[in-house]
């Protein structure tokens, strides 16, 4: 098959750089090899957008080897690396090409996430009243906690007349011959392992990283991004949660306290809702 160099390319040459100038355009470039990897695993711009949360313009132009909708070579390495993953492809090559073809790869930047997935901006969000709940919930939980340790006021001796009056603990202490025991302050775990009013989702990546996407029932966007190996995220919402996993084998889930176990295969996207009511298949 003609390989489609022009007659000039053709014609015998004394140089040597004519030979190292074909042996690049025999290797397709990193836009070129997405694409083609793209439609072996037989998958739309669509389908793969759907999978990764990566635009369809952004899609479009990196298989036509324009970077520069990515916003940067450290976004464009992303982009790359999960459009791969996502067509069944090694990233690797493909990182190491796009290094060579512009510059090499840049000095660490400072702490922050070096790619997420693109994002869709959520609406302007109003007062954070769940935080303020949980804030009011700890105070009152903390309140009880001092209380039952100090004793309230039956911790204090009266003096009258040489004789200390015995406290509240110490007088059931007498009554009954055995040392009283106080009751144990509830967990902040057993709190949430028992939601009565809201779901809470927690999602997990011990063994790997995925994309992950979580929206409350309004469809109001709680996260989007990628989910590194040992990190976890944890979403709460008074009605349910629905959640986009990007790679459901790499993920442990748990809801309202009680981890799911499915077999959720290396590569798989899933798409799940949890309501107050679950743990329950789906």
């Amino acid at each position: 098959m003609s390989i489609g160099n022009s007659p000039e390319d053709e014609r015998p040459s004394d140089d040597v750089s004519d030979v190292s100038d074909v042996s690049e355009e025999v290797r397709p470039s990193v836009g070129r090899a997405l694409k083609q990897a793209r439609i072996d695993a037989g998958l739309t711009v669509d389908a793969v957008t759907t999978a990764t949360r990566v635009r369809i313009a952004i899609v479009h132009a990196i298989e036509a080897d324009d970077f520069e909708p990515c916003g940067g070579d450290v976004y464009a390495r992303g982009h790359i690396r999960t459009l791969a993953r996502a067509v069944r492809t090694d990233p690797a090559p493909l990182i190491a090409q796009y290094d060579a073809e512009h510059g090499g790869r840049p000095a660490p930047t400072p702490a922050a996430p070096l790619f997420e997935a693109e994002r869709i901006r959520p609406e302007r969000r109003g007062p954070n009243w769940t935080a303020a709940m949980v804030a009011a919930i700890v105070v009152v939980i903390g309140f009880v906690g001092f209380t039952m340790v100090n004793g309230g006021d039956g911790g204090k001796e009266n003096v009258a007349d040489g004789a200390a009056t015995p406290s509240a603990s110490e007088s059931s202490t007498l009554k009954s011959g055995k040392p009283a025991v106080p009751e144990p302050e509830p967990s902040d775990s057993a709190i949430a392992a028992a939601p009565q009013d809201k779901v809470i989702v927690k999602v997990s990546a011990p063994d790997g990283r995925s994309w992950i996407s979580a929206k409350d029932h309004s469809g109001r966007l709680l996260f989007d991004g990628l989910l590194k190996q040992g990190d976890s995220k944890t979403f709460e919402d008074s009605t349910k949660i629905n959640l986009v996993l990007g790679d459901a084998g790499a993920i442990d889930l748990f809801v309202n306290g009680k981890k799911i176990e499915d077999d959720w295969q290396p590569g798989a996207v899933e798409r799940l809702t949890y309501t107050k009511g679950d743990p329950q298949a789906g």
